[in-house]
């Protein structure tokens, strides 16, 4: 198989497995997906080990792949550990801040303001349209963090809130502002107020784990 049937099967997979497509808990056939995807077998068993490696997906012994379980515990220490790396990327990246880095995040947020957060086909649903510039505007606040450790985890540690988050969209529409919530950690950010900001993002974070949990949509784990 190629690499390009392999990458097409990981990208697809891991989109569905982080919008909740692929529900929590549910099997990864192999065959319907090679079949849904157009690749080969192996090129989807080679995406679901890769995404094995990431925590994407879960093997068993005999019992072949399937999508994570969410809880409520899980949940929590997610988002307390990505809290935690998150600020600490946002700190290295307004003390380096330049106007390149500047100007990257005012593009970022004035693309991410335009675009509707629901899909406008079906407001019950995310706008992959609105990820995507969601994503390119947190990515955009820590461009000044050079540390590529830190960089890596944080990256790992945002795919994985993603999943969380698509499950909340149902529920916090007339519970939060999110424009308002960018918008002030965007300003705190360019104002280069790092307290500011961290406590933002802290709670920016948090409220997204809040809602979900006071909803009762993701259960204790014992």
């Amino acid at each position: 198989m190629s690499n390009t049937q392999t990458d097409s099967a990981y990208e697809l997979i891991k989109a569905n497995i982080l919008s909740c497509k692929f529900a929590p808990g549910q099997k990864l056939r192999i065959n319907e997906i090679a079949n849904d995807s157009e690749v080969s077998l192996g090129a989807v068993r080679e995406a679901l080990a890769r995404l094995s490696a990431e925590g994407m997906a879960v093997s068993a012994a005999q019992k072949g792949y399937s999508v994570p379980g969410v809880s409520a515990e899980d949940l929590i220490n997610l988002t307390n550990t990505r809290i935690f790396v998150e600020n600490e990327c946002l700190a290295q990246s307004i003390a380096g801040l330049g106007i390149e880095t500047e100007t990257q995040i005012v593009a970022a947020l004035h693309r991410l303001l335009r675009i509707p957060e629901r899909n406008p086909d079906n407001t019950s649903t995310i706008n992959p349209t609105w990820v995507a510039a969601h994503e390119v505007f947190h990515n955009a606040l820590v461009l000044g963090c050079t540390n590529e450790w830190l960089l890596r985890l944080r990256r790992l540690l945002y795919q994985h809130s993603e999943r969380y988050r698509a499950l909340s969209v149902p529920l916090s529409r007339q519970q939060r502002n999110v424009n308002q919530e960018h918008q002030a950690i965007f300003d705190a950010v360019m104002a280069h107020d790092t307290l500011l900001a961290q406590s933002l993002m802290a709670d920016h974070l948090q409220r997204t784990t809040d809602i979900i949990i006071e909803s009762g949509i993701v259960k204790s784990a014992a």
